[in-house]
């Protein structure tokens, strides 16, 4: 009698921490996100999906610290490239446009 409970219990046990084993992985893995994926883990890893999906995540490497402000910084850089392009093709549509204007004149 003992032993069958001891037997189940370490059954529990290792069935506990195959359940959990994407957000073990993730805490291993130092990952800042790891009490989401152990939250997505809890509650969606009964579907054989949803833990497969918990695993994954979990073997990711960790996002960016300031995802937003490198978003912004890429955005801005972006929009600096185009408005330089824009300049440049105004200054040479001009330059093209006065020495038109200058071989006709002459």
């Amino acid at each position: 009698m003992g032993s069958n409970l001891l037997v189940q219990a370490v059954e529990v046990l290792a069935a506990l921490a195959l359940y959990f084993m994407p957000s073990i992985l993730a805490d291993r893995r130092k990952r800042r996100d790891v009490l989401t994926i152990a939250l997505f883990n809890a509650v969606m890893g009964w579907t054989v999906f949803g833990w497969l999906l918990a695993l994954y995540w979990s073997l990711q490497p960790n996002p960016p610290e300031n995802v937003a402000g490198e978003v912004t910084e890429k955005r801005r850089l972006l929009s600096m490239g185009r408005f330089s392009r824009a300049l440049a093709e105004r200054v040479s549509a001009r330059v093209t446009r006065t020495a038109a204007r200058d071989r006709v004149q002459k």
